[in-house]
């Protein structure tokens, strides 16, 4: 099986939030760095690094981010490596939101 690091797409919907909600910036640039060097092949590599992630379904992960302030929701294709940002908003948006097909 191959070992590659996964690729975040994309780092831009992350650098929009941050830019609204400055405190979010420092809190999401360090799950993007871990994220960028992590080898997830499922959903266990994920649970032993974010143990409060939530797993949604349709290869979807909610991360809790600034302690729990914001909600990152990203799809995951292990196979390919790669983690699909789908989400980041507040908690009053989140909850307006199906984080399973958004």
């Amino acid at each position: 099986m191959l070992s590659f690091s996964m690729r975040v797409i994309s780092r831009k919907a992350l650098r929009d939030f941050w830019g609204k909600h400055a405190d979010a910036e420092q809190p999401l640039r360090s799950w993007f760095d871990d994220v960028k060097r992590a080898k997830w092949r499922g959903p266990a590599d994920i649970k032993a690094v974010y143990r409060n992630a939530s797993f949604v379904g349709n290869n979807r992960v909610v991360f809790n981010i600034k302690g729990n302030n914001y909600r990152l929701i990203v799809a995951i294709n292990y196979a390919a490596g790669i983690a699909y940002i789908r989400f980041v908003g507040t908690h009053s948006q989140y909850d307006r939101i199906d984080a399973a097909t958004i």
